[in-house]
């Protein structure tokens, strides 16, 4: 039961995370002025992090095919997830007086990257030490 609970946490987390990709690379224009961006320049950065995102999560779908198995994929999931929201926070710190826009889409990220590593790190508590049973 902890591993299915593991997977389905480890799930939402990724499924999060692959929507909020498939977002800014299909409706990049949807997100322009929030990072006060504009125009095809623009256009381009949102579907670019739109792309790491998706590269970012191939650790995240191993973990949650089996998080026993593949613990190293959770492990390196927490790192990226802790990352993010290390690096959102310092970001939102250094945002002077003025930019309340970007302040607030910086604090979405730092919301949605702080809710998934306490997920992620659930689901890494779950399933603990346990041994892979299809491993001989």
């Amino acid at each position: 039961m902890r591993l299915w609970i593991s997977r389905l946490l480890i799930a939402i987390v990724t499924a999060w995370n692959v929507q909020a990709a498939i977002v800014f690379i299909v409706s990049p224009r949807s997100f322009v002025h929030a990072y006060e961006l504009s125009g095809v320049a623009g256009e381009a950065a949102v579907r670019g992090i739109g792309i790491l995102f998706l590269m970012w999560n191939v650790p995240y779908v191993f973990a949650a095919i089996n998080p026993i198995r593949y613990r190293l994929g959770l492990v390196f999931a927490l790192l990226m997830q802790w990352t993010g929201l290390i690096g959102e926070s310092y970001i939102l710190s250094t945002l002077p007086m003025g930019y309340e826009t970007l302040k607030s889409s910086v604090l979405r990220f730092v919301i949605f990257d702080g809710t998934g590593l306490v997920l992620l790190l659930l689901a890494w508590l779950l399933v603990g030490k346990q041994k892979d049973a299809t491993r001989t």
